[in-house]
């Protein structure tokens, strides 16, 4: 259990910066993607923003216990190990609710696309955290 909550604890520090520096820089290379989000849907009062900035370090646990129970399919280099995890998670976990997600908001499918490869990046970054502090 150790283990989980320390590579948990170091992969979502890795994503709070990594996420948020992306974050940062998609906003000023892409800013026709983010135009977007100027949509009532997303106006928040400001009430549940920690939540928002906590939501690398959710994930990283939720990751961390992923990996620890399912390490032991992943083989090669950590690079490839966490590849592939990042690669499953996005197929069986995130795929689906971006599907749903399209699906039930009045959202555009570049919006929905750029969520996926967000998720698909934050896993992959933990996948590669994970293979070197709890291979």
């Amino acid at each position: 259990m150790k283990k989980i909550f320390y590579s948990g604890f170091i992969a979502g520090s890795i994503l709070f910066v990594l996420c948020y520096g992306g974050l940062y820089m998609a906003v000023r290379f892409f800013p026709v993607v983010f135009v977007e989000y100027n949509n009532p849907l997303f106006n928040s009062d400001g009430s549940r923003d920690l939540l928002f900035y906590l939501h690398a370090f959710i994930i990283s646990f939720a990751l961390s216990w992923f990996w620890d129970r399912f390490k032991g399919l992943f083989h090669g280099s950590y690079l490839i190990r966490g590849l592939e995890f990042g690669l499953v998670y996005s197929i069986v976990a995130l795929l689906p609710v971006m599907w749903i997600t399209f699906s039930a908001l009045d959202i555009t499918a570049t919006m929905v696309l750029s969520w996926f490869v967000y998720g698909l990046m934050q896993a992959i970054a933990a996948g590669i955290v994970f293979a070197k502090t709890n291979p």
